[in-house]
């Protein structure tokens, strides 16, 4: 039998997607319970469905909730290795192309697009690349695109750039301004951010290279499949996509249009 929790998401998330457009109804059950009820609690309600009332009729309110269903958490470099992994693997190969583009999928407050613009700059390919970063929060986009950080996250974005293969000093990509730390304005303006769903949208660009990670885990099977077909549709022949490390192409409907690269850091090319 449901229980009255879980009717009351149900209703909640249609109301979302009626209202605002927003498609949460194929996340992972356990997974948006349990953000829904943070929500709920955070924001000093007695019940999920008064937590609907207030969104419906509020839009700044469903704001508030959006920073609790999209989870806006990363870090630069997250998984060292899979970077290192890209320097070894893709890099060369996107090297052979006169001109690349690249997704960055679910790109949170920006994390993820700023570690590839500087990736791509050491590796001379920054020039010659348009680097995509969408997601669906409006308010992780915004920070994500005055490229401001917190300064005291700076020395584990150093760790994981230094184990991730980084030739240069990392402090030299950022000043400390507006009480953080500043990304250079050359990363900055490399990277075009815009509101994308993997929920309801469609493909946008031919890209080489689709980066979407820690982002799959959220959804469920169907939505998982849906997001893997654009991903597929996106990528130019013999493209690549990365996937978080506990996210994997088994078992999808995709598996075997993707041969792994690198297995352990989960980097799969487009199979033609």
């Amino acid at each position: 039998m449901t229980g009255l929790a879980e009717i009351e998401i149900r209703l909640l998330v249609e109301a979302v997607f009626l209202r605002y457009g927003h498609d949460f109804r194929d996340y992972a059950p356990a997974s948006l319970k349990r953000r829904v009820l943070q929500a709920q609690e955070r924001m000093g309600l007695p019940s999920i469905s008064a937590l609907q009332e207030r969104v419906l009729h509020d839009a700044a309110e469903f704001a508030v909730l959006l920073q609790y269903l999209t989870v806006p958490v990363s870090e630069m470099f997250r998984d060292p290795a899979y970077f290192l992994a890209l320097r070894r693997h893709v890099i060369p190969v996107l090297r052979t192309y006169p001109s690349v583009k690249i997704w960055v999928a679910g790109c949170s407050t920006g994390e993820e697009p700023y570690s590839l613009a500087i990736l791509l700059r050491e590796e001379a390919l920054l020039e010659r690349t348009i680097l995509y970063a969408t997601d669906i929060n409006h308010a992780s986009l915004d920070k994500a695109r005055a490229g401001i950080f917190n300064l005291d996250h700076m020395q584990a974005f150093t760790r994981n750039y230094q184990k991730a293969g980084g030739t240069r000093s990392f402090s030299d990509y950022y000043t400390a301004a507006y009480g953080g730390a500043l990304f250079d304005k050359s990363l900055r303006d490399s990277i075009t951010f815009a509101d994308h769903s993997l929920a309801t949208d469609a493909v946008f660009s031919e890209t080489q290279l689709v980066s979407c990670r820690n982002v799959l885990i959220y959804f469920n099977r169907k939505l998982q499949d849906r997001a893997l077909g654009l991903f597929h549709e996106s990528l130019s022949r013999r493209g690549f996509l990365g996937l978080g490390t506990k996210e994997t192409l088994d078992f999808s409907a995709y598996a075997e249009r993707f041969a792994p690269v690198s297995r352990p850091e989960r980097i799969y090319r487009r199979t033609d």
